[in-house]
């Protein structure tokens, strides 16, 4: 697997990137994608405690929840990079969350979904060569003070 990396943080070039939410979605010829959280947002939001993806049958929308994550101060929502069905979820995270934090795009993933609309959220997301530049923009825009 080839990564375009950023500061030492890692995007692997088979994934397709929602920048703005900080996940990513790894899109299967058989209509399904599995999602997680990328490297840079996990740096941006520091260490997690928890991590409860949605219930397998649950209907999700590109940018809407696809699950919560328990922080030092706050619970986030993650917003999911595709629309679809949930049809499987990592159990490994309810025991042990830093899996996320090791191996964000391997171990750490999220959520499987049948998707609903492959064609249409891939207008939303970023591949490529496009990747570093807008998470470079993304990280700067977020930089703490």
């Amino acid at each position: 697997m080839s990564h375009t990396t950023l500061s030492a943080l890692a995007f692997p070039a088979d994934l397709a990137y929602h920048v703005e939410h900080q996940t990513w979605a790894r899109l299967d010829a058989d209509g399904t994608a599995t999602v997680g959280i990328t490297s840079l947002g996990i740096q941006l939001s520091g260490e997690l405690y928890m991590c409860r993806p949605r219930p397998v049958g649950a209907e999700v929308a590109q940018g809407r929840s696809i699950g919560v994550v328990e922080l030092a101060k706050s619970v986030v929502s993650i917003k999911s990079p595709v629309s679809g069905t949930v049809i499987a979820v990592n159990m490994r995270l309810e025991d042990t969350p830093e899996l996320v934090h090791r191996d964000p795009y391997g171990d750490g993933w999220l959520a499987r979904l049948a998707l609903t609309d492959p064609t249409g959220d891939l207008h939303q997301l970023v591949q490529g060569d496009a990747v570093v530049p807008a998470m470079a923009h993304h990280a700067w825009l977020n930089r703490q003070p």
